[in-house]
């Protein structure tokens, strides 16, 4: 039997596979702060409009989940796997993920997700990826074109 945070990381990433950034964001509490090694850390609004657009622009896109485990009755942790063509590139990425949340009132108000940058730019990136994914200098580059990208994202007005 699944415990009320396990339904709720259950209720998040069938949402995902849907690509439901409002029901994925259903599940955060108004103060969410989220992390990962791409976006760094972000919070409240930030948050939720990254899956939005993350979600808006996802090509040839599936997730599976499992794993889910409580840790105790604030903290869950479950690995998913993302398979989707990186739309820069074309390349098909493959990002296996280990998501980490702690939860407050029935909502997660902490979530982190933790993966290789270097073996996602490999995909990602094909040979620039492999010979320059570990590098400090590269890896602060894609964080900045994606927090650039999350930033003119939230700039343009909503629709309908």
């Amino acid at each position: 039997m699944m415990t009320n945070n396990q339904e709720l990381i259950n209720k998040f990433y069938s949402a995902f596979q849907r690509l439901d950034a409002g029901a994925m964001n259903s599940c955060y509490d108004a103060d969410i702060v989220f992390f990962d090694t791409v976006f760094g850390l972000l919070r409240g609004d930030a948050v939720r409009s990254m899956w939005e657009m993350l979600c808006q622009h996802a090509q040839e896109f599936s997730l599976t989940f499992s794993n889910i485990r409580e840790l105790d009755e604030e903290y869950c942790t479950c690995d998913w796997v993302a398979s989707y063509t990186f739309s820069k590139t074309g390349r098909k990425v493959i990002n296996r993920v280990k998501a980490n949340m702690r939860f407050t009132q029935g909502r997660i108000i902490e979530h982190s997700d933790a993966f290789s940058l270097h073996q996602w730019s490999k995909q990602a990136f094909g040979l620039t990826g492999v010979l320059l994914g570990w590098n400090s200098f590269f890896q602060r580059k894609i964080r900045n074109q994606a927090n650039r990208r999350l930033l003119r994202f939230m700039q343009q007005p909503k629709q309908g």
